[in-house]
């Protein structure tokens, strides 16, 4: 499995975070040096700017979540079963898995 997170859709919710069973995500700050240490492709990357799309529609969110503060990272998507748990909680809409079969799943919220 290879897990990635595009990071400019990230809201920095923690809904994958919070329903991974086997803690495939990580939270880092937006402006550490460690925020692209998943093993999303250069495009993905966390370039300094937010998707507009995605912040304008959950830029104003008050669900006690720190929003825009951090940034997800898949720091063991090996470890990923599959599941599709942060596919379906994801507000940003930015998880990508791919299987061993190279079956591309792209989340969407539910």
């Amino acid at each position: 499995m290879d897990v990635y997170v595009e990071k400019a859709k990230c809201t920095g919710c923690e809904h994958c975070k919070d329903v991974c069973p086997v803690a495939v995500f990580e939270m880092k700050d937006i402006n550490g040096p460690d925020v692209n240490t998943d093993s999303a492709p250069a495009d993905f990357q966390w370039k300094g700017v937010e998707d507009p799309a995605t912040f304008a529609k959950w830029k104003d969110v008050q669900d006690g979540h720190n929003h825009y503060k951090e940034k997800s990272v898949a720091i063991n998507g090996s470890g990923c079963i599959l599941c599709q748990a942060c596919l379906i909680e994801c507000e940003g809409e930015c998880i990508v898995i791919t299987d061993d079969s190279s079956t591309v799943y792209h989340s969407v919220y539910k």
